[in-house]
C-alpha cells in the first residue's frame, strides 16, 4: 500500500501525525523523513529570516543580493519594529507585498514550506530554533556562536547529522582571503611546528545600574526571554534589550563568546584542529561588582592540548598583538586579524602554497557558499561540528574562570574529568515550557 501512495499524500499524512502541541499542522520536508531530495539549479530556494535585528538584517541583505538563487518569503521577529522593517526591505527588493510576517518561529515553521532558514538571535535561543528547523529538514544558516552552552551545541550537531541538513555558521572569517591565507601558511609548516598560539578578543567593560522600563508596545518580552530565567524588562545599556544582552550571562558570555567563534575558529583552522579540543583549561576573569552586566570585562585563560600545544585566549589589551590570531612556530610567527596579515619575516607572507600541499576550503562569499552547498549537499566552509569545537574553547574558558581553578577536559566524551561540579555548567536549565 505504501508503494501506491503518492509522495504528496504520504507527506501530508506524516505531517498530520507529527503535528505538535502548539496547534499548528506542520509541513514535514522529505529530508526529515530520510528521503533524498534534489534541488534543481534553476529553482529558487524558499527562505525565511528569523531574527531581524542588526545581524539578521545584514545576513538577509546578503541573501537578497544572490538574486534568483533565493526567494525570501517570510520574516520572523518578536519585535514588530524589526519585523516591519524587514518586511518592507523584502517587499521593496521584489517590488511586491508578498512577504509574510510572524512573531513566533513555531508558527512560521508550521505554516511555511521552506528550503532554508537564516537565524540571528540572542545566544540562549540558538539551540531551540536550530533543532526545531533541523527536525523539519530545513537547511540552516545560523549565527555564531553556535550555542550558549556546550550541551546545547552538541544537541545542534546531533540534530544536523540525524536529519541530514546543511549547516553554515556565521563565522564568515573563513570566507575571507587573509584568514584562509594565514591558516594555509601555518598548516603547511611555513613557521615550523607550532607550540603556542595567542588569540586576542575584544576588551569588555562595566555596565549601567539596573533601570526598569515599561515593555515597549512593539515587543513580546515573554517570547524574547524564552528559555532564559524571567526578569522584568530593563534597560540593558542602550535603552533597549536588542544589543547589550551580550553582556548578561543569562543570554551570552560577553566579548569572549561573541568573538571566540571567530578568532579561536581561525586558530583551530591553521592547526588542523577543527574537530579537536583541549585537555586542560585554567584562567581568571575580572567581573563587575555591580551593574546589570555580569560577564567578565577582562579575561585570560590558557588551554593545553594533548600534544602539549597551548592556546592563550585573552582580551586584546592583554595580548602583544591585540585582536586576532597569532601562531608561534619554531621558525617564526604569523598574525592575522580583520586589519590584515603580518609575520616575523614579511617574506613568509609571499610563500607559495604548492599543488601537493594542503589546500584549505576556499569560499569567497559566506552566504553563497551555503546556498551552493544546499544544492550540492556538500559540507559548508563552517559546518556545525567545527563551530561547536571552536566555541567550546571559549565556553570551557568561561567555566574555568567562574570556578576559579584548573579543569581537566575529555574532548571526546565532552565531559570534565572526575568533576561533577564543572559538568553542571555544560547545560543551563530551560524555563518551562521550553525544551529541546
Amino acid at each position: 500500500m505504501a508503494k501506491t501512495l503518492n509522495r504528496r499524500a504520504f507527506l501530508k499524512r506524516s505531517s498530520l501525525a507529527a503535528a505538535g502541541a502548539i496547534g499548528f499542522p506542520y509541513f514535514i520536508r522529505p529530508s526529515a523523513l530520510g528521503l533524498n531530495r534534489a534541488i534543481a539549479p534553476s529553482s529558487r530556494l524558499q527562505m525565511a529570516q528569523i531574527g531581524c535585528g542588526s545581524m539578521g538584517s545584514g545576513n538577509m541583505n546578503s541573501f537578497l543580493s544572490l538574486g534568483s538563487q533565493v526567494q525570501v518569503i517570510a520574516v520572523c521577529d518578536v519585535d514588530s519594529g524589526h519585523l516591519d522593517s524587514a518586511k518592507n526591505r523584502v517587499n521593496s527588493h521584489y517590488n511586491n507585498s508578498d512577504c509574510r510576517t510572524y512573531k513566533d518561529f513555531r508558527e512560521l515553521l508550521a505554516k511555511e514550506q521552506l528550503d532554508i532558514v537564516s537565524h540571528a538571535l540572542p545566544d540562549h535561543w540558538h539551540a531551540l530554533v536550530s533543532v526545531a528547523c533541523a527536525k523539519q529538514g530545513i537547511d540552516i544558516y545560523g549565527e555564531k556562536p553556535l550555542a550558549r552552552t556546550i550541551g546545547e551545541g552538541r544537541a545542534i550537531c546531533d540534530a544536523v547529522k540525524r536529519y541530514g541538513v546543511i549547516w553554515q555558521t556565521g563565522s564568515w572569517q573563513r570566507s575571507v582571503s587573509d584568514f584562509r591565507r594565514a591558516a594555509e601558511l601555518v598548516i603547511n609548516g611555513r613557521i615550523g611546528k607550532v607550540d603556542y598560539v595567542e588569540v586576542g578578543l575584544p576588551d569588555g567593560s562595566k555596565g549601567p545600574k539596573p533601570r526598569l522600563l515599561a515593555v515597549p508596545d512593539s515587543l513580546d518580552w515573554e517570547m524574547w526571554l524564552g528559555p532564559a530565567p524571567w526578569r522584568p524588562y530593563q534597560d540593558f545599556g542602550r535603552g533597549s534589550c536588542h544589543w547589550d544582552w551580550r553582556w548578561i550571562m543569562d543570554y551570552s558570555g560577553g566579548q569572549l563568546t561573541d568573538w571566540a567563534g571567530h578568532h579561536i575558529d581561525i586558530a583551530h583552522w591553521g592547526l588542523g584542529l577543527d574537530t579537536a579540543g583541549p585537555v586542560e583549561i585554567e584562567g581568571k576573569g575580572e567581573y563587575p561588582e555591580d551593574g546589570i552586566w555580569n560577564v567578565p570585562y577582562a579575561y585570560e585563560f590558557t588551554c593545553t592540548y594533548a600534544d602539549g600545544l597551548k592556546i592563550r585566549v585573552a582580551n586584546a589589551a592583554k595580548q602583544p598583538h591585540g585582536m586576532g590570531t597569532c601562531w608561534y612556530g619554531r621558525n617564526g610567527w604569523i598574525h592575522v586579524s580583520r586589519s590584515g596579515l603580518s609575520a616575523s619575516d614579511p617574506k613568509l607572507l609571499q610563500e607559495r602554497i604548492g599543488p601537493n600541499e594542503i589546500q584549505l576550503y576556499k569560499s569567497d562569499h559566506h552566504q553563497r557558499n551555503f546556498v551552493e552547498c544546499v544544492r550540492t549537499r556538500q559540507e559548508t566552509v563552517s559546518p556545525a561540528e567545527v563551530a561547536h569545537r571552536s566555541i567550546s574553547v571559549g565556553l570551557l574558558g568561561e567555566i574555568a574562570m567562574l570556578l576559579g581553578r584548573k579543569l581537566r577536559w575529555d574532548p571526546k566524551a565532552e565531559r570534565f574529568v572526575n568533576d561533577a561540579q564543572a559538568d553542571r555548567y555544560l547545560r543551563r536549565a530551560f524555563r518551562s515550557p521550553w525544551m529541546i
